[in-house]
C-alpha cells in the first residue's frame, strides 16, 4: 500500500511539472515587446495625428499599443541637442526596436547609441546622405526607414510657388539653423533661383520662441513669398501659418498641416501615410525581420494642396491652370 501511494504521488508531481512546463514557456513567449518612439516633436494635436498613423501601420502587423505590445514615448519638443540622451535611455531599457520620427536626427541619435536595437526612422531627407543607412536597397546594419525625400522637392516647391505669385522676386526660405546639412537644402534652393530669376534670402531660426524675429526679418528685407524649409517640427506649423498671414507673405511648406493651418500651399507626399509606413516596418521588425533586409520605403505619390480661402485673403488669384493641377483645394 505504502508503495502504490508513494508511486501515485510521484506520479502526480511528474504530471504536475509537466503541466507547469509549457505554461513556464508560454509566459516566456507572451512577455509584451516594447517600441521606443523617439519624435523630434512634440505631443499635440498635429503630432497626434501621425502618432495615430503610427499606430494604425502597428494594427496592419497584428500590433495594439496596450494589448500586444508597449510604446515608450520620448519627445524633443524641437531641440536637437536632446536627442542623444532621449535615445540613450530608451537603449537603457532594452527595447525591442525604435521607431525615430520627424526628421533625420532622431535616427541619428538612435544609430549613434545602438548597433543592435533595430531602428526604424522617419525623414525628409536623403537617408543616404544624412548618413543613416548605406543604400536604399540594401540599407545594412540595423537601420531603415522611410523617407519622403522632401528636401529634394525644394526647387519643385520653389516652382511652384513662383507659378502662384509670379510677382514676388524675393522669396524667403525659412531653415532650422539646427538641421544637419541645413546649407544644403540653402544650397539646393538657391541653385533652383537662378533659373526662375528670382532672389532667395535665409530666414534662421532654432527655436520656436525665434520665429518672430525671422518674420521680422522678412518683413525688413521685403519678402514677397515663402519657402517653409525641413525640420520645422510639426507643433510649429500653425504659428509658422499665422505669421504668414499677419506679415502677408504666401507661403510654400512640404507639410500638408501648414496648409491645413492657414498657409497658402504644400507639396509632398503624405506625412500621414509615412508614418503609417513606419508602423508597418516596426510590425514587421517585431515579427523578427531584419531591418538590412527591408529596403527604405519612399514615396509614390506627391500631392499639391492649396487653400485657397487663403490665397483670397492675401488678395492672390492663383491661375487655373495651377488650380486644375491640385491635389486638393481648401475654400
Amino acid at each position: 500500500m505504502q508503495f502504490h501511494q508513494l508511486k501515485r504521488r510521484e506520479l502526480m508531481t511528474l504530471a504536475g511539472l509537466a503541466a507547469a512546463w509549457p505554461l513556464a514557456v508560454r509566459a516566456q513567449q507572451s512577455v509584451t515587446p516594447v517600441i521606443g518612439y523617439l519624435n523630434f516633436g512634440s505631443p499635440g494635436p498635429l503630432t497626434r495625428t501621425v502618432t495615430s498613423a503610427f499606430q494604425r501601420g502597428l494594427s496592419e502587423l497584428g500590433f495594439i499599443e496596450g494589448r500586444n505590445v508597449a510604446i515608450e514615448y520620448r519627445w524633443a519638443d524641437g531641440h536637437f541637442e536632446r536627442l542623444p540622451e532621449l535615445a540613450a535611455d530608451l537603449v537603457r531599457r532594452h527595447v525591442d526596436v525604435i521607431a525615430a520620427v520627424g526628421s533625420s536626427s532622431p535616427g541619428l541619435a538612435a544609430k549613434a547609441a545602438t548597433s543592435t536595437i533595430p531602428i526604424v526612422f522617419q525623414t525628409g531627407a536623403d537617408p543616404v546622405v544624412d548618413g543613416l543607412v548605406a543604400s536604399l536597397n540594401r540599407p545594412g546594419g540595423n537601420v531603415t526607414g522611410v523617407s519622403r525625400m522632401t528636401v529634394a522637392l525644394d526647387p519643385k516647391r520653389l516652382e511652384l510657388l513662383h507659378e502662384a505669385v509670379p510677382r514676388a522676386t524675393v522669396v524667403a526660405l525659412l531653415v532650422n539653423q539646427d538641421t544637419p546639412r541645413a546649407d544644403f537644402e540653402v544650397e539646393q534652393v538657391q541653385s533652383a533661383a537662378q533659373s526662375l530669376g528670382v532672389t532667395v534670402v535665409t530666414a534662421k531660426f532654432g527655436a520656436e520662441s525665434e520665429l518672430e524675429g525671422a518674420f521680422a526679418a522678412m518683413a525688413r528685407q521685403q519678402v514677397g513669398a515663402l519657402l517653409v524649409g525641413r525640420d520645422s517640427t510639426l507643433g510649429w506649423l500653425p504659428k509658422i501659418a499665422a505669421m504668414s498671414m499677419h506679415h502677408a507673405i504666401p507661403g510654400m511648406s512640404g507639410q500638408r498641416p501648414y496648409v491645413a493651418a492657414g498657409g497658402l500651399m504644400s507639396y509632398d507626399a503624405s506625412l500621414i501615410d509615412s508614418f503609417r509606413q513606419v508602423g508597418v516596418y516596426v510590425g514587421r521588425v517585431l515579427k523578427g525581420e531584419k531591418p538590412a533586409d527591408l529596403p527604405v520605403m519612399q514615396p509614390t505619390k506627391f500631392e499639391l494642396v492649396i487653400n485657397l480661402e487663403t490665397a483670397k485673403a492675401l488678395g492672390l488669384e492663383v491661375p487655373p491652370m495651377l488650380l486644375a493641377r491640385a491635389d486638393e483645394v481648401i475654400e
